[in-house]
């Protein structure tokens, strides 16, 4: 049950426009909770999230 409650969390924050951008691109900020510059979420390191964050790493930063 420790691992329950030492979930791993990444800290996103949104540092690029998703204008001009392609369209999965734009929808993968969304689901990771991004609509706009300099919003941060902090986010379950999962597989899933992981790969949204690889789509668009150029328009993001992570921290641990």
């Amino acid at each position: 049950m420790s691992d329950m409650a030492e979930k791993k969390t990444l800290k996103v924050t949104q540092t690029g426009s998703p204008i001009r951008r392609p369209r999965d691109q734009r929808q993968t900020l969304i689901g990771l909770g991004l609509n706009k510059m300099h919003k941060t979420r902090e986010l379950e390191d999962t597989p899933a999230v992981r790969g949204m964050i690889k789509k668009v790493s150029h328009l993001v930063r992570v921290e641990d």
